[in-house]
């Protein structure tokens, strides 16, 4: 049996990780599943550039708060919270679904901290693959993976190689020192203080105008400002997380029937600083 990755700490979505075989799992399947709730309590998830046109349409997208931000698709305001999944597991309407769920429960990573190839791996808690008997796809034809599995392989390779040039769109920015640290305050009648939502990055639009000339062409020339604007359009979305966590009565240290009065059933006032 091959070697299990060593983490210290697994990723996103994943409860375990152990690297694909034919030894192990010559009989595996994967299939699909209907069901959303494997990511129903994940508030942000992680976003490559590539996605940035697509997912402006549906989710915030913020950065994150660490020395090394990363891109996020918000899907709620407060952890815990995903306001695109019902109570019953499923997807409340269509939205994009970012690359990173798409790949879930198969990932590539590295078997030894010290290893340079990266291996195929699953998480083995999934309802997506497994020894079944009378539905799903193979992972192998014999000793050989299977076309399912090559396609799988393949998915994943894209997504490194969106990841890796995710990586350097955050190095370029950071040397344009353009993000500063995000602040969304809602004010609402039915609420005595405003609501205020934090521990995020952005792009500071004030810098972003300040720019020389030539950095503002650069920026466009190699595309990155129409990814910039896609990440300051998308906050405005920010209002309708708010507002369907308030229906939802999800909002943290509020009643449920706070923002049941037909006065104001919508956010009156969104501010992002």
């Amino acid at each position: 049996m091959a070697t299990a990755p060593k983490t210290s700490q697994l990723p996103v979505l994943y409860n375990d990780l152990v690297p694909l075989n034919s030894n192990d799992h010559a009989k595996w399947k994967t299939r699909a599943i209907n069901d959303a709730s494997f990511f129903s309590k994940q508030h942000a998830i992680p976003l490559t550039v590539e996605e940035f046109p697509q997912a402006q349409r549906h989710f915030p997208i913020v950065f994150s708060s660490s020395d090394d931000p990363v891109p996020l698709a918000l899907m709620g305001l407060n952890d815990g919270v995903n306001v695109h999944v019902g109570a019953d597991g499923k997807m409340r309407q269509p939205i994009y679904v970012p690359a990173y769920i798409r790949r879930y429960p198969f990932m590539l990573a590295k078997l030894r901290p010290d290893a340079e190839e990266l291996s195929l791996c699953f998480d083995p808690t999934s309802d997506a693959v497994g020894d079944f008997k009378k539905e799903g796809e193979a992972l192998f034809d014999g000793k050989d993976p299977s076309e399912n599995t090559k396609s799988i392989l393949n998915f994943c390779e894209q997504f490194e190689n969106a990841v890796r040039n995710t990586t350097a769109f955050m190095q370029e920015i950071k040397k344009y020192d353009i993000l500063m640290d995000g602040e969304l305050k809602i004010e609402h009648p039915n609420l005595e203080k405003p609501f205020l939502y934090q521990g995020f990055k952005m792009v500071n639009e004030e810098k972003l105008r300040e720019l020389r000339g030539d950095e503002l062409r650069k920026l466009n020339q190699n595309g990155m400002l129409a990814l910039i604007h896609a990440h300051l359009f998308s906050l405005q979305l920010m209002r309708e997380l708010f507002s369907q966590q308030a229906a939802d009565g999800t909002l943290p240290n509020m009643p449920k029937d706070a923002f049941n009065t037909p006065v104001t059933p919508v956010v009156e006032d969104a501010q992002i600083n």
